[in-house]
């Protein structure tokens, strides 16, 4: 497989996953699990306003400009080098031979990504060549008009299991990092 780097932003902010209505300590629990599933697979960069979380995991941290998502994105991209993957950092089911498997078929392509369980949010955007990051409601559509290649994946893998709401996060209760399933109520 290609050498990958891979950009994860998270808000780190009170305000993270707040349409989940999650604690900061579940917020934060996500984002680990996520995290560190990703380093499983290969090196990351973890944009956010909180590096202490991610000091421990080794990975470098990357300052969130503090202007959105998108320049938090950019900001992370910025800093890596070779190929470039971005993934969402609210990913607490996701498993690395899934991420593994996703980033070795996109090494195949000059972008590609992975659509959000529901097909219209985007949870992965890799690139061999150049990135045009267009995440936010409807990104999935956004990213195929930018030339990314969708990817086949499963609907209910890890990876495309993004948490936004307590209903979403509830169904993938038993597959869940450890962090996260620490913080479940």
């Amino acid at each position: 497989m290609s050498q990958w780097t891979i950009v994860v932003p998270v808000k780190g902010t009170p305000a993270a996953k707040s349409r989940l209505s999650a604690s900061p300590a579940l917020a934060e629990a996500i984002a680990l699990d996520t995290v560190e599933a990703a380093l499983a697979v290969a090196p990351v960069i973890v944009v956010t306003p909180n590096a202490a979380p991610f000091e421990a995991f080794g990975v470098t941290v990357v300052g969130d400009p503090g202007e959105g998502l998108a320049a938090a994105i950019n900001a992370g991209i910025a800093a890596a080098t070779g190929n470039v993957a971005v993934l969402l950092g609210d990913l607490p089911a996701l498993r690395p031979e899934e991420l593994r498997a996703a980033l070795g078929a996109a090494a195949a392509h000059p972008r590609a990504f992975v659509p959000d369980s529901e097909g219209t949010g985007t949870a992965l955007i890799a690139s061999t060549t150049d990135h045009a990051p267009a995440f936010g409601a409807g990104s999935a559509q956004r990213h195929r008009d930018a030339g990314y290649v969708e990817l086949e994946v499963p609907a209910d893998s890890g990876l495309r299991s993004d948490v936004d709401t307590a209903e979403q996060l509830a169904a993938l209760a038993d597959r869940v990092g450890r962090r996260t399933r620490f913080q479940l109520p």
